[in-house]
């Protein structure tokens, strides 16, 4: 099996140059934020931030292909970084400190691309987690500082906890009355949003997590995560990967549940 641990490292370097730029420009009066056509607002830190890792990527991966949520795709090739600058615009403008900075490195292979490098830096949390293929996942503030990560072993909806972003997807998708009797079956439910339920579902702290709607550069840095946990990461059709458009994770034993909940018509 090849070895990445070479571009795990390098996604480290990304994610300090991501992490300074993000801190300084967290909570400024004078942040500049505009509104995309899609309605979502960018701010001039998240721009600031996929530049640099742009520009060390062109220097460091000149082969590789880059996509990115502000500027979009650049490069051909078999290897491709998905770099989402700023998880959490929203928060970010508004002074909470649940946001990170999301890289992936995908690798194509016979059954198409493939997430070999996931790191997710949240650093007004302090928190960072990251993954390579078959090396594992791991939380900590090094790569020689860092403990392991493991799904729960929860197995009965009514003991899980499932955590979600907001109601509004759902019911634009149909798909509210299933999602709300998901919730009343859990043990616990919390909206948590963005990232973060996705890397407490690594840590086995959250059972399962569900969006209704993403894009690639937010789901294949935590898809390459949970995976190395031990969990398990689909589309709400029940397709592994990140692909489908919106993402169901778990720790694995609760998948097909989950799933048969949010397919309800």
């Amino acid at each position: 099996m090849p070895d990445f641990n070479d571009d795990l490292r390098l996604a480290h370097i990304l994610a300090d140059a991501a992490d300074a730029a993000t801190m300084e420009r967290f909570k400024a009066l004078d942040l500049k934020v505009e509104t995309k056509p899609d309605m979502t607002p960018v701010s001039e830190a998240d721009k600031r931030a996929e530049e640099l890792i742009r520009s060390q990527l062109g220097r460091a991966r000149p082969r590789d292909a880059v996509l990115g949520e502000e500027y979009g795709f650049e490069g051909t090739g078999p290897r491709r970084w998905i770099v989402d600058p700023i998880d959490g615009t929203k928060n970010y403008v508004r002074g909470v400190p649940v946001w990170a900075t999301l890289i992936a490195l995908m690798v194509r292979g016979e059954h198409g691309d493939e997430g070999v490098v996931g790191v997710v830096s949240a650093p007004a949390l302090g928190r960072r987690w990251w993954a390579v293929k078959g090396g594992g996942a791991y939380t900590g503030r090094s790569l020689s500082s860092a403990t392991r990560l493991r799904v729960s072993r929860v197995s009965r909806l009514e003991d899980a906890s499932f955590a979600y972003s907001s109601l509004g997807g759902w019911e634009e998708q149909g798909r509210l009355d299933g999602f709300l009797d998901l919730t009343r079956s859990c043990w616990r439910t919390r909206a948590y949003g963005d990232f973060w339920p996705y890397m407490m579902v690594a840590e086995g702290s959250v059972d399962f997590c569900a969006e209704p709607e993403l894009s690639l550069w937010d789901m294949a840095a935590n898809e390459v995560i949970i995976r190395e946990a031990g969990g398990r990461f689909t589309s709400l059709d029940g397709t592994d990967g990140p692909y489908g458009g919106n993402a169901a994770a778990s720790n694995g034993l609760l998948h097909e549940q989950m799933l048969g909940f949010l397919n309800r018509t």
